[in-house]
């Protein structure tokens, strides 16, 4: 590669102990950039007969294991079906990150499809990403205070990763008030409407994000969401009357489950080394995580276990990133700045994030 378009050994070896790399300063690697983009026009483009099956299949096997946790007995084949429930809904409710890529015109009613099977029963309908995501990958906005899913975990204190993780456990609550009383309340008090869209509307982990207002375009389509999601609520709120508790325990655990589990790939996705510069997508890629191994497929389906070639091409379709992964890999080779985003696994990155945090204890 160019010497003018590679990053500097001193680059290369990251920061010194106790110091922070300013990814800030990182320039652009050209040439990982157009080998990216030429290695791989053949592969972008979503295969339906992939993202349909994959879809119901995990939606229906995640609702069967679910019945299975509330009514099988003895009590460790219900955990077992439980355990079942908790992967293949994760897997199914990952789509929501596809939905939020994909073009308009791109798998016809997929985005119905999923809305009605497994984001408005598990009361996460996509617009809780829709437009928010995407901000994401903005190139001025990545890792700044207008990213809405960005925090500079590893220069934060130690307490603030556990909290980070565990926080997701009260998702099932949220998700119920912000759906069940929330969203029936603010449809006759426009003030609680607008503070509910801007506040709790998203799927982002930044405290200051506030959401704008829904686009002309999408206005009825995200109208939709929020009357099947509220109305499903509001079912669910019913159920212990004339079902019991069992049932809305059990899926209330089970979501909790889910939640905590994406909460913690959440953590892995980036190295969360930013503070609130604008970044270049060199080092924007370098702030990401790719981790290989086919087993990262368990805890980051969907492709997420490339999440920095994701970014660095935000619209490859999930089934394609591995291809792409290993095309870009055998073509720039070992020692490239395309070799530094990939890590051996959740636990090291983990251990790397924690490590950091605890360097700023006494700060």
């Amino acid at each position: 590669m160019d010497a003018t378009t590679t990053l500097s050994d001193t680059e290369r070896a990251g920061p010194a102990a106790g110091e922070r790399r300013v990814h800030a300063q990182i320039p652009d690697d050209k040439a990982m950039l157009r080998a990216a983009a030429e290695l791989t026009r053949d592969i972008n483009t979503a295969r339906p007969e992939i993202y349909w099956p994959d879809m119901i299949a995990s939606a229906l096997i995640g609702y069967g294991a679910l019945a299975g946790a509330i009514l099988l007995e003895p009590v460790w084949l219900a955990v077992l079906s439980g355990v079942v429930a908790v992967f293949a809904l994760y897997r199914a409710l990952l789509f929501i990150h596809e939905i939020s890529h994909l073009h308009r015109d791109a798998l016809p009613g997929f985005r119905t499809a999923w809305n009605l099977l497994v984001g408005i029963p598990m009361l996460t309908p996509s617009l809780m990403y829709e437009q928010v995501h995407t901000l994401h990958h903005a190139r001025t906005k990545y890792g700044t205070v207008e990213d809405p899913e960005y925090m500079p975990l590893a220069l934060m204190k130690p307490w603030s990763l556990p909290a980070f993780v565990l926080v997701a456990a009260l998702a099932p609550i949220a998700l119920i008030v912000r759906w069940g009383i929330l969203a029936p309340l603010g449809a006759i008090v426009p003030a609680l409407r607008r503070f509910s869209w801007e506040r709790f509307s998203s799927l982002s982990i930044n405290p200051q994000f506030r959401r704008k207002p829904a686009d002309a375009k999408t206005r009825h389509w995200f109208l939709f969401q929020q009357v099947g999601a509220s109305a499903w609520a509001v079912f669910l709120m019913s159920t212990p009357f004339w079902l019991g508790w069992k049932p809305i325990l059990v899926a209330a655990g089970i979501t909790a489950a889910v939640a905590v589990f994406n909460q913690l790939r959440t953590l892995v996705a980036h190295l969360w080394e930013n503070e609130g510069e604008a970044m270049t997508v060199t080092a924007q890629y370098l702030d990401s995580v790719n981790v290989p191994r086919f087993i990262a497929g368990i805890w980051a389906p969907v492709g997420l276990r490339y999440h920095a070639v994701h970014h660095l091409i935000p619209s490859m379709p999930y089934h394609s990133l591995h291809e792409a992964h290993k095309r870009i890999s055998a073509h720039l080779g070992a020692g490239s700045t395309f070799e530094q985003a990939s890590h051996t696994g959740m636990w090291p990155l983990v251990g790397r994030i924690a490590r950091s945090t605890m360097g700023r204890r006494e700060a």
